[in-house]
């Protein structure tokens, strides 16, 4: 069994894998940095000094202990913005693959 595992685990899929979960995160952070500490504050200055992640629609104020209700629409911005930062990221990377994997099979032919 321990052997079936090791030979899993060597399995190049598995090791792709790690390796992108890995890249994943490490870009995940690097696109957050990029829409909260150098967007946002282009987005509201534009804006006129308002801070994105700030701008809500109120429902119900805060009473006694009760928190307010409100609808947080800048945090919906914010993560749709970073979510078209990856899946531009993510498009010109398929985009470059296909265009490589294209151009083997050519060399490959010829």
């Amino acid at each position: 069994m321990l052997s079936e595992f090791k030979a899993f685990i060597a399995q190049g899929n598995v090791l792709d894998l790690a390796v992108g979960i890995i890249i994943g995160a490490a870009f995940t952070k690097i696109v957050n940095s990029l829409v909260e500490d150098i967007l946002n504050p282009i987005i509201g200055l534009v804006m006129g000094g308002v801070d994105l992640t700030q701008l809500k629609v109120v429902l119900r104020e805060a009473v006694g202990t009760a928190p307010e209700v409100a609808i947080r629409y800048g945090n919906f911005l914010n993560n749709i913005i970073q979510f078209l930062i990856v899946a531009f990221v993510i498009f010109m990377l398929v985009k470059a693959a296909n265009k490589s994997r294209i151009a083997k099979l050519a060399a490959a032919t010829a």
